[in-house]
């Protein structure tokens, strides 16, 4: 075959044959395949899109350019969760221990930010001695002994995905529903579960605003996957808001504990996350139902199984084994914690939640080019949600920084970012939707 060929029938809109996906994917993981090569499929895909079965081969053959991890003897499923992102997103850090409380065994492989939305690696490696990136036996050993691990993916699963995203992130191209399917996929039937829950946001804070778009990409993923052998379903939540009262590392990190040890948490951040692993067990058959799921999770959550599966995952990843019971001891707080308040009192009506998101990349909680390094100890607390009243001593959120200037010049863009008006809206779902 000629990779000139496999570009040109579908620049021409026509539909590739598996072994003619399969030959590109080849050439993109030995190097054959140039980058030009590369970008200009990319681009044909972006402008012509791909039938379902297109999307299915090159899934596989983008999990099949690597390592595939086996779970051989294990007393329970293995599952996964992803999520395409948002502001305040730390629901893996309380589902993959809790999912480990209920008899499943996570291997979940995590990403750092993109753009606005935190990267639930960067999370974790927030914690000190943290191992973000062990090697594929360690990850499997840490599974199998604890149940869960979150952890980077390595240069060994998928490595076909990991040169194709480079070359779109330069291109313009990374918006195609296909290639974002198969790139998600490829990462996650890699690591090797049996069964995937997607948690697909939606709205001004999410990487697909619209709902027209985040609901082609959720039926996209799940039949895809389903094509691919995978058990799949997908929620759509609500990114209209922050998920929960924080955003930026080591605050949501001490977020996902405090839900963790059972103190009183975020209604939505613990309603997105009970039903994402309702919904987990279910397809893993550990469970009848969702009612049956929702009070599983819910008492391995109030029992403490989940924070001491957390509490051994982190020790398990070169981490201190006391962090559930004393974070402060080892999660670095910001110098400068500042109140950002309304010009008025009254009711939060909206907020451009993707402000947010820049608001903590700008103080250096995310990055603005790769490679960048990040302050784990920066970012918004107490954020407050739609329909809750401020003014009157309560502040929009608190911004923690790492100096004055930072903090003063972050608290413009949160004022900026909240509309607050006389009377309160009508609540905002925490779940849009359920693709089954």
């Amino acid at each position: 075959m000629l990779p000139q060929e496999v570009i040109r029938k579908k620049r021409d809109g026509g539909e590739l044959e598996p072994a003619e996906i399969a030959f590109f994917v080849r050439g993109l993981t030995d190097g054959s395949i140039t980058e030009g090569q590369a970008a200009a499929l990319a681009m044909a895909v972006f402008l012509r899109g791909m039938s379902r079965a297109e999307a299915v081969a090159l899934t596989l053959a983008m999990r099949d350019s690597g390592t595939t991890l086996r779970w051989d003897g294990l007393d329970g499923p293995v599952l996964d969760k992803h999520s395409t992102g948002g502001v305040g997103d730390k629901v893996s850090l309380i589902l993959a221990p809790l999912l480990a409380a209920c008899g499943a065994y996570v291997p979940m492989l995590s990403g750092r930010g993109l753009g606005h939305t935190g990267g639930t690696l960067d999370k974790v490696e927030a914690i000190p001695g943290y191992t973000g990136r062990p090697d594929l036996e360690h990850l499997q050993r840490v599974v199998r002994e604890v149940g869960c691990a979150i952890v980077g993916q390595t240069g060994d699963l998928a490595p076909a995905d990991g040169r194709l995203y480079a070359i779109r992130d330069v291109t313009a191209t990374v918006e195609s529903i296909p290639l974002i399917t198969a790139s998600i996929l490829s990462k996650k039937l890699a690591a090797g579960p049996q069964a995937l829950v997607m948690d697909v946001k939606v709205g001004s804070g999410a990487f697909l605003a619209g709902l027209d778009e985040a609901q082609a990409l959720a039926t996209s993923i799940v039949e895809v996957a389903r094509g691919a052998g995978l058990a799949c379903e997908a929620l759509l939540t609500d990114m209209d808001q922050c998920l929960g009262r924080t955003a930026g590392n080591a605050l949501e990190v001490a977020e996902s504990l405090a839900v963790l040890r059972g103190e009183p948490a975020d209604a939505r951040l613990l309603e997105v996350t009970v039903e994402l692993t309702a919904t987990a067990l279910v397809l893993g058959r550990l469970v009848p139902n969702l009612d049956e799921g929702r009070r599983l999770a819910r008492d391995r959550l109030a029992s403490g199984a989940a924070a001491e599966r957390f509490a051994r995952m982190v020790a398990g990843l070169g981490g201190p084994g006391d962090i559930v019971e004393r974070p402060a001891a080892h999660l670095p707080p910001a110098p400068v914690v500042r109140p950002v308040r309304p010009a008025a009192a009254g009711f939060v009506s909206a907020i451009d939640t993707r402000a947010l998101g820049v608001a903590v990349v700008e103080l250096g909680g995310g990055r603005r080019r790769a490679g960048d390094g990040i302050d784990p100890r920066v970012g918004l607390a107490v954020v407050r949600a739609i329909g809750e009243r401020v003014g009157d001593g309560e502040p929009l959120c608190e911004v923690h920084a790492a100096d004055g200037a930072a903090a003063d010049a972050c608290a413009a863009r949160i004022r900026a970012a909240f509309t607050v008006a006389e009377t309160a809206p009508a609540p905002v779902p925490a779940i849009r939707e359920r693709l089954a």
